[in-house]
């Protein structure tokens, strides 16, 4: 049995066990969102194997894929091909020099592992994808960094504030598919995080700002393509918060639409 038949096998299997995490981690999962024709979207999660982002993902319309940080032994060109979107999601810190930098001392890094798989999933998709991708927290840096972009290290040393709050406001630049999607431009959202982006990178540009300056989300200069990175956790948010369900929606719905697309050119 070849790695892609068992990877789709896998997908198929976690249908049904995503589900059932939506009775364990609430009273009644969410009824999933339905898609345009050809079947539910495959979302491949990074890394990470927890419920927050399983249970979003299944109750936006998507079936979501557990990716496993195998290092430099993934299967990334698989995943190019069978995926129709990919979730970056949180974590601790890129190693500062993933952009050229000297180390601050709160750096708390990811595994090894971890960064030799997510550093080359996150710029093979960027370049050689046309598909969704949505970083959250980590993940978001991540779009950045993979970009060719750099990172505030420590927002407590170089703003002198803190990020590791309950929450705080975001303004979103009123031209952004962020407003689009969320339909206004400055609400509160929750804050865990002490690194952001500086340098947006190639093709990305910032979107959105906490009022202290420091950035908040960024996206695709293409307005065709959905490429989004928040610092917050709209997946925490759910189900409670119906503004950010529109964004984990928003980005399944755009992970349909690219699986009909490639389901057409074959």
């Amino acid at each position: 049995m070849t790695q892609y038949l068992k990877i789709y096998i896998a997908a198929l299997a976690l249908a049904g066990i995503a589900g059932a995490i939506g009775y364990q981690l609430g009273s009644t999962p969410a009824e999933p969102k339905p898609q345009p024709t050809g079947g539910p979207p495959l979302i491949g999660i990074a890394s990470v194997n927890e419920g927050t982002y399983v249970k979003a993902i299944v109750a936006s319309g998507g079936i979501p894929i557990i990716l496993p940080d195998a290092g430099g032994g993934a299967p990334v060109e698989h995943y190019l091909e069978l995926l129709d979107g990919l979730l970056l999601p949180g974590g601790d810190d890129i190693p500062a020099s993933e952009f050229d930098e000297e180390p601050h001392e709160t750096l708390t890094l990811i595994p090894d592992d971890r960064l030799k798989f997510e550093r080359a999933l996150s710029r093979a998709w960027i370049e050689r994808t046309d598909k969704p991708l949505l970083g959250i927290c980590l993940g978001c840096q991540w779009l950045s960094v993979s970009s060719g972009g750099s990172l505030v290290q420590d927002i407590p040393s170089e703003f002198g504030i803190t990020h590791r709050v309950e929450s705080h406001q975001v303004i979103l630049e009123p031209d952004s598919q962020l407003a689009g999607i969320f339909g206004e431009t400055k609400f509160a959202v929750n804050s865990m995080h002490h690194q952001a982006i500086d340098a947006p990178g190639n093709m990305l540009r910032i979107v959105a700002r906490c009022p202290d300056g420091v950035v908040e989300a960024v996206e695709s200069t293409d307005p065709e393509r959905f490429i989004v990175g928040v610092q917050w956790h709209p997946e925490v948010l759910m189900p409670d918060d119906k503004r950010q369900a529109k964004l984990m929606e928003a980005f399944v719905s755009a992970a349909a639409k690219s699986k009909l697309k490639s389901a057409t050119q074959q």
